[in-house]
């Protein structure tokens, strides 16, 4: 088996690809061969040291793989060598091959490729913990969606409008916003072009969103918070524009704003219970069409280094995977 290494937090050129003997299932756990790794905005700040966690090194970045079942472990049931599945692995995606507790491998539907399966969870998970756990969208509430072509951006419009929201979209192309597009929202704003985005969101929403989905952070956030209406929520996701905004606190008096973080991977180590859950549930609605991932730009698992960095500088939209 293959497998990137970080020997050393630092510059993403420091990755490292090693040869290592092929896996062996142990008891309850099964062996997958990695036909997808999905590429995290957060899986280049563990590599660079940037992340609030720092695992101890060496080790393997990536968290989401989708493959197909080699080998299974004494005491596994419901799943055989050459079964399709998914799985979150915290650490050690970015290989041609994982081990995993059986129960965290769930079965692929038919309707999802290799690439939509393993660029899935991370984005719609976070995503439906944001709509259903830390608020309640509802039918008829009007969404802004900033960073709308990226992957937690595309779940958050697609999610938006299977909830039965209006969504309005926010990036920086227009390759983005046709993403944003086909993803289901109604309105999108190139927001490098436009001088106001405050107005232009209140224009398009008649006076102010319900919702603000913010994974970006950056110069954007103030103007967002602004265009919210009354009871407005701002759902802070992440800082992929790389500066973490300082907000005027009494834009949040004003209408009733609230300010909500969300932070999925935190709530599925205090709950994994209810988060295999909701994983199952995104999962069931993907195989029946009613949600609809699309299909990730993929690098050779040799470019993985290429592929963290037009993750990260922006250069790709959607999700990215590697394939080994």
């Amino acid at each position: 088996m293959r497998a990137v290494v970080c020997n050393e937090f630092g510059p993403l050129d420091r990755l490292t690809i090693e040869e290592r003997p092929d896996l062996e299932p142990s008891p309850g756990r099964v062996v997958v061969d990695v036909r997808a790794a999905g590429v995290n905005f957060v899986d280049a700040l563990f590599v660079q040291g940037a992340y609030q966690i720092k695992p101890p090194l060496p080790f393997t970045p990536g968290n989401e793989i989708a493959g197909v079942v080699a080998a299974v472990g004494d005491g596994v049931e419901g799943l055989r060598p050459g079964d399709r599945v998914l799985a979150s692995v915290g650490l050690g995606g970015f290989a041609s091959q994982v081990s995993v507790a059986a129960p965290a491998a769930i079965p692929i539907p038919a309707g999802l490729t290799d690439g939509q399966a393993a660029g899935f969870v991370q984005s719609y998970a976070t995503m439906q913990f944001a709509y259903t756990v830390r608020t309640t969208l509802h039918p008829g509430e009007t969404v802004l969606v900033l960073g709308a072509g990226g992957g937690v951006g595309l779940a958050g419009v697609d999610l938006a409008r299977h909830h039965g929201a209006t969504v309005i979209a926010a990036a920086s192309s227009e390759a983005k916003l046709a993403a944003a597009r086909e993803a289901g929202a109604t309105h999108t704003i190139d927001y490098e072009t436009t001088d106001d985005l405050k107005t232009a969101v209140r224009e398009l929403s008649d006076g102010g969103v319900d919702l603000v989905v913010d994974p970006v952070g950056g110069r954007f956030a103030e103007p967002a918070l602004r265009a919210l209406g009354w009871l407005g929520r701002y759902l802070v996701i992440g800082f992929a524009g790389g500066d973490i905004p300082r907000l005027p606190v009494n834009q949040v008096l004003l209408n009733n704003r609230t300010l909500v973080g969300v932070d999925w991977g935190a709530w599925t180590m205090r709950d994994p219970g209810a988060n295999r859950r909701l994983v199952l549930d995104l999962v069931e609605l993907a195989g029946a069409g009613a949600i609809r991932p699309t299909e990730p730009t993929a690098y050779p698992l040799d470019d993985v280094v290429t592929a963290l960095t037009d993750l990260q500088e922006r250069r790709v939209g959607g999700k990215v995977v590697l394939v080994p």
